[in-house]
This record gives C-alpha cells, sequence and structure tokens, in this order.
C-alpha cells in the first residue's frame, strides 16, 4: 500500500477549540472498555494521545508500571509533557512516532490503546496490524471510534444536518473514515486479531452546560483554519456556508430542550 493511502489529512487540526475537546476526555470517559484489563504493572502504549490526559490517567491506573505516549504532532506532545507534570505523574514518556510504523520492537508493551486515532488514518487495517505487532502475547489492542453517521440530536436542526454531511465529506478527502466505530471488528479481523471483543459507548451533552460547551467548540472548530481550509480548498464549502454552520450549532446551543448524542465502536482484542 502507498505512504499517500497509509497516511491521512487530521481533519481537525490542532486549534485551541480542538484542545479544548481533548483535554477533557479521561479514561473514565473515554475509556472505560479497557479499565478493567490494566494491571499495576503493565507496560502501556498510547497512541494518537495528543495533550495527553487519558495517557496520564493510564498512568495512575498502573502505577508499577510504565506509560508512553505518541503522536505524530510534535507540539501537542509539549501540552502532553505539561499536562503529566502538572499531575505529578512520573511513570510516563512521549514519542513522536507514526501508528503505521511505531519504533518499536515485537511484543513490547502489554496493551496499546487508540483513542480517536483508526477513523483518520489511511490504513486502518495495518495501523492494526502493527499495533497487535508491537503488543505482547495475552496482551491487549484497544480501540475507540466515533461514529459520524451514528450521531443524533434534538432538536431537528437543518444546520446540523449540512454540517455532518460537510464533515462527512471533508474527513473521506482526507483520507479518513468518520463512520469508524462501525467498522473496528472487522478492521481487527481483517488485522489477524482473532479474539475481538466489539461494544459500543456514547457521549451525551444535554444540560445548558454540556450544549454550550458542546455547540461553542463545534462551532469554533468548524471555522478554524485548518478546517475551514480543507473544506473551502477541497471545494466541499463556501465560508458563508461555514459561518452558516457554526451559527446553526450555537443556536443549537441555546435550546433548553436540546440533546446530542455521540455513539462510539469500541474493541479489546486479546493477541
Amino acid at each position: 500500500m502507498s505512504q499517500a493511502r497509509e497516511t491521512a489529512v487530521y481533519t481537525h487540526g490542532h486549534h485551541e477549540s480542538v484542545l479544548r475537546s481533548h483535554t477533557w476526555r479521561t479514561a473514565a470517559n473515554s475509556a472505560a472498555h479497557l479499565l478493567g484489563a490494566l494491571e499495576p504493572g503493565m507496560r502501556v502504549l498510547d497512541i494518537g494521545c495528543g495533550p495527553g490526559t487519558i495517557t496520564a490517567d493510564l498512568a495512575e491506573l498502573v502505577p508499577d508500571g510504565h506509560v508512553t505516549g505518541v503522536d505524530r504532532a510534535p507540539d501537542v506532545l509539549e501540552r502532553a509533557r505539561a499536562t503529566a507534570a502538572e499531575r505529578g505523574v512520573a511513570n510516563i514518556g512521549f514519542a513522536v512516532a507514526d501508528v503505521h510504523a511505531l519504533p518499536y520492537p515485537d511484543d513490547t508493551f502489554c496493551v496499546v490503546h487508540a483513542h480517536q486515532v483508526l477513523q483518520h488514518v489511511g490504513d486502518p487495517v495495518g495501523a492494526l496490524r502493527e499495533m497487535a505487532r508491537v503488543t505482547r502475547p495475552g496482551g491487549f489492542v484497544a480501540a475507540r471510534d466515533a461514529d459520524y453517521a451514528a450521531m443524533t440530536w434534538f432538536p431537528s436542526a437543518p444546520g446540523l444536518d449540512d454540517w455532518l454531511d460537510l464533515y462527512r465529506r471533508v474527513a473521506r478527502a482526507n483520507g479518513g473514515e468518520p463512520d469508524a466505530g462501525r467498522r473496528l471488528r472487522s478492521w481487527a479481523l481483517a488485522a489477524g486479531l482473532t479474539e475481538v471483543t466489539a461494544g459500543s459507548g456514547t457521549w451525551t451533552f444535554a444540560t445548558a452546560e454540556e450544549r454550550a460547551w458542546w455547540s461553542g467548540l463545534w462551532a469554533d472548530r468548524t471555522l478554524a483554519p485548518a478546517y475551514a481550509g480543507r473544506a473551502t480548498g477541497g471545494g466541499h464549502a463556501t465560508p458563508e456556508g461555514l459561518r452558516a454552520v457554526s451559527e446553526a450549532w450555537r443556536e443549537w446551543g441555546r435550546r433548553e430542550d436540546g440533546w446530542f448524542s455521540v455513539l462510539h465502536g469500541e474493541i479489546l482484542c486479546r493477541k
């Protein structure tokens, strides 16, 4: 498979509005399917760690072990190191790495975890195969990804329909698969993993505070330079259309009866 296919553009970019979302994530709200498999002395690899909030949580859950967080973006790793330092987590380290070619020997880690990563890569089956390669026999490969087509909300808002259609087109043009959640088990089997436990989980935003936060970050993400540039540069949207989508998010966030649910697919694979 060509390098162009193996690598994909990270659709969201690392705008402040994106990191606002990523720093909200914890092991409890984003990796609950993995937590029961963790043991105190495990070595864990957290792929696509971003600002490191989940990574630091995992390190606290394996106090006698060690967690390595990797990401393709060097700048965001500085934020991750700061997160670990602020929390006083010592059994943790960070490095630049690509999931398609991890710089570790075979059978290095007890657990290899990726949250919201496989939807953004060009070769998710190859990525899972590489994750399995660096996992020890008897260890675990874990992944969780949103499924955009399965997201649902109330009340009906044509502007949010436009947002979803646009996002899925931009993500696919960038080489990713926004409806990854439903495909995780299939990808794992194609990667040669045989003991695959598949499930699902949700995030729900319904209180006034939750609606304001969720709608505000998506309103800002829609106009963020990285995403807006890809949307307009690829001929998927106009600046006016993006502004309309952004405002639709803010209007929805002001609705007292607003409710939004994000479905995620989850897999926990025993090697």
